[in-house]
């Protein structure tokens, strides 16, 4: 609060007597200087729920809120959540936390699990295949072939972490990597 809000509070009898210089004065400037720090933490608020302007700091809780702690790695020296990483980098885990909800939608399927690998590792092109010969020709039950653009094998342990997540319980994988 501003000093002149502060005095606004008061009772007339010490409105009348805080004059520059006087010691109720000095006082209220001094409530003025200890409310600084929490109004401009207040003013700003709504950027820390918002991925995109979150502070670097705060982005692993939000990723926590919306349960993609699970996909973060801890950094050599700790545990606590603020000293996690993405693998994918912070610009696509923000992108992830921004679209958690609607990927949520589609968790479990063949388009959730896409969309989820396109968004975060930022490269387009994922593919997957449910009908997946096995080595007699016939179709392999409860597997899934996951191709994956050649731009995107540098990440090849995240979309093994994703798909191991996101895939129903009961199915088998394999990646594969598109040699175009």
């Amino acid at each position: 609060m501003k000093r002149n809000e502060l005095e606004g509070l008061l009772p007339d009898i010490f409105r009348r007597t805080a004059r520059p210089g006087s010691v109720l004065a000095t006082l209220l400037g001094v409530m003025e200087a200890q409310h600084a720090p929490s109004e401009e933490a207040l003013a700003t608020l709504d950027s820390f729920f918002d991925p995109y302007r979150a502070p670097d700091d705060f982005v692993p809780y939000l990723a926590q809120w919306v349960d993609l702690l699970r996909f973060l790695d801890e950094a050599p020296g700790g545990a606590d959540a603020d000293l996690r990483t993405f693998g994918g980098g912070s610009g696509r885990l923000r992108e992830l936390i921004a679209s958690a909800a609607y990927l949520s939608r589609w968790r479990g399927t063949s388009h959730g699990l896409v969309l989820f690998l396109e968004t975060a590792t930022g490269v387009p092109g994922f593919g997957i295949e449910e009908d997946v010969p096995g080595d007699d020709g016939r179709s392999q039950p409860f597997h899934l072939r996951v191709v994956a653009p050649a731009a995107a094998q540098a990440q090849e342990m995240l979309i093994r972490q994703i798909v191991q997540m996101e895939k129903p319980a009961y199915v088998t994988f394999e990646l594969v990597f598109r040699t175009n």
